[in-house]
């Protein structure tokens, strides 16, 4: 029979799928709308937000099975909005031009900088929030969970920043072309066997913790946060390995609107 700890991980491989589909639906159907659709779903679903810290913070008093399954849910539903807000172009960053051509590497990096600044504080704010709201609690779960996805999000910017050798630029909505650009095609750069075996050591201590711990909620929850550092540990892969990861989702996505904006690189800096 399938184990509490099973459930666990497919639960975390379920919700990554479904949530991740369901922002590329939103965004691609606002993408047809037009008409300020992508600010009023941002508008629309901000509810996400104190539905997330409150998740958050009666989960944190609590030890039993339902807390553990309320701070993951709850972190996600935050992540969520805050990525829906970026993709839809919301809360991105100052600079929305593309990079010109012979760029010096000092001001390449401030520009890519400004493209993602305002997010990028965005997600420090929450991350430093939820840090000293989980100090003491006796369930760090959501915090974790939160920790996980921050931590391999900034990986994966840098080293599309330095350079990889596959970069799926497929989900990229139009009002955020200038973002590819930015991007860097290479064989590989020196960050990311950094971060793959920093991923891969959070996969095997979760997994340890699994293994040692004794409450049953202890497990689960470590299972939840081992399928989340898994993940983000293919994610990472994928920018090596060729393969088809955006089939995914692509099937259950309304076909891309046709009109396109034309952005033009202009001398504008990221700060």
């Amino acid at each position: 029979m399938i184990g509490p700890v099973t459930i666990s991980v497919l639960v975390a491989l379920f919700v990554w799928w479904i949530s991740t589909g369901l922002i590329l639906i939103g965004i691609r159907v606002a993408d047809r709308v037009g008409g300020g659709m992508h600010g009023r779903l941002t508008l629309w679903c901000a509810p996400l937000i104190p539905l997330g810290l409150w998740g958050l913070h009666w989960s944190a008093q609590h030890e039993q099975l339902l807390a553990v399954y309320v701070a993951f849910f709850s972190a996600l539903a935050i992540w969520a909005w805050i990525e829906l807000a970026f993709l839809s172009g919301v809360i991105t960053g100052p600079n929305q031009f593309d990079l010109p051509n012979g760029t010096p590497e000092w001001e390449r990096f401030l520009r890519a900088w400004g493209t993602v600044a305002y997010h990028e504080i965005l997600l420090v704010v929450m991350f430093v929030s939820l840090f000293a709201h989980s100090i003491g609690q006796v369930n760090t779960v959501g915090f974790w969970t939160f920790a996980i996805l921050y931590f391999a999000r900034i990986s994966a910017k840098l080293n599309l920043y330095l350079g990889v050798p596959r970069i799926n630029l497929e989900f990229i909505p139009p009002h955020l072309h200038h973002l590819k650009s930015h991007f860097r095609k290479a064989d590989l750069n020196w960050l990311f066997p950094i971060s793959v075996t920093c991923l891969t050591f959070a996969v095997a201590c979760w997994i340890e913790r699994i293994i040692g711990s004794q409450m049953l909620a202890d497990k689960v929850g470590f299972g939840l946060l081992a399928a989340l550092s898994a993940l983000a540990l293919l994610e990472h892969w994928l920018m090596v390995i060729p393969l088809p990861d955006a089939k995914l989702w692509r099937w259950m996505l309304p076909a891309p609107s046709t009109l396109r904006k034309d952005y033009k690189s202009e001398d504008a800096h990221g700060l």
